[in-house]
């Protein structure tokens, strides 16, 4: 049975128009921002939503796939796993990033009756 150990689910609405690049090694890919939300009473028993935006990125196909189909606003559900990296900035100052790297996604955007098909997407990736 092969299981990802390093699993995340989110459900959530993308912040921004999805821009589709390239990187030094020729494949595309696409960086966005994705929120999701949480709800809960604080201690005067009011209703309170909590925004938490994490950070997305996605390769190939999946890519390219997202940049077509969805914009800003659009709820979807993406999987993936979390990764970690670290660079030094121009001001000599170690900076650390968390992203979520989408290996499926699908839209929740609600369909008309003239559209049909998936927009499920599945990649296996080599990296």
């Amino acid at each position: 049975m092969n299981t990802l150990k390093n699993s995340v689910q989110l459900i959530g609405n993308i912040g921004k128009e999805i821009e589709l690049k390239t990187a030094s090694n020729g494949i595309k890919y696409t960086r966005f921002s994705l929120a999701t939300n949480d709800y809960y009473k604080n201690a005067q028993g009011e209703k309170v939503e909590e925004t938490q935006w994490h950070n997305l990125v996605a390769w190939g196909k999946t890519a390219e796939l997202m940049a077509k189909i969805l914009s800003k606003g659009t709820e979807i559900i993406a999987q993936g796993k979390i990764e970690y990296s670290s660079y030094t900035g121009k001001d000599g100052v170690k900076r650390y990033n968390t992203d979520i790297k989408v290996l499926e996604f699908q839209s929740l955007a609600k369909k008309t009756a003239s559209e049909n098909g998936s927009t499920t997407q599945k990649e296996n990736l080599p990296f």
